[in-house]
């Protein structure tokens, strides 16, 4: 069983930044495509970026790509989410995933879910 634990959430000003964490344990985080995820009140969980096993690749959402940056540090079994230039609509819980195929990734349906971090972006 892998756990995830989703961090680094918070208030912020458009324009400003935060970085999100995602803390794995109880498996080896390297045999995992990792991605975030978000859900904004009353819509639905969308994909934001993904990273493949060793980070060699990433992918992103268009309304996010040039903003966010995910990158992984699998030593220390810990993803991020760089998110630059913030806007209102980038309010949201976000949440980390994990997944053994990218098909599983790209349908929104990984093997494991973090908790999720709520991000609040302030006009």
């Amino acid at each position: 069983q892998l756990r995830l634990v989703d961090s680094g959430g918070g208030l912020v000003q458009a324009g400003g930044s935060l970085r999100l964490s995602c803390a794995a344990s109880g498996r080896t985080l390297s045999t995992y495509l990792m991605g975030w995820f978000r859900q904004a009140p009353g819509k639905e969980r969308e994909f934001v970026a993904v990273i493949t096993w060793s980070g060699g690749r990433s992918y992103y959402a268009d309304s996010v790509r040039g903003r966010f940056t995910i990158s992984r540090d699998n030593a220390k079994s810990t993803v991020y989410l760089e998110m630059n230039s913030l806007k209102p609509e980038d309010t949201a819980v976000y949440y980390c995933a994990a997944a053994s195929t990218i098909w599983a990734m790209t349908q929104g349906n990984p093997d494991y879910w973090g908790q999720g971090t709520q991000v609040t972006v302030s006009s």
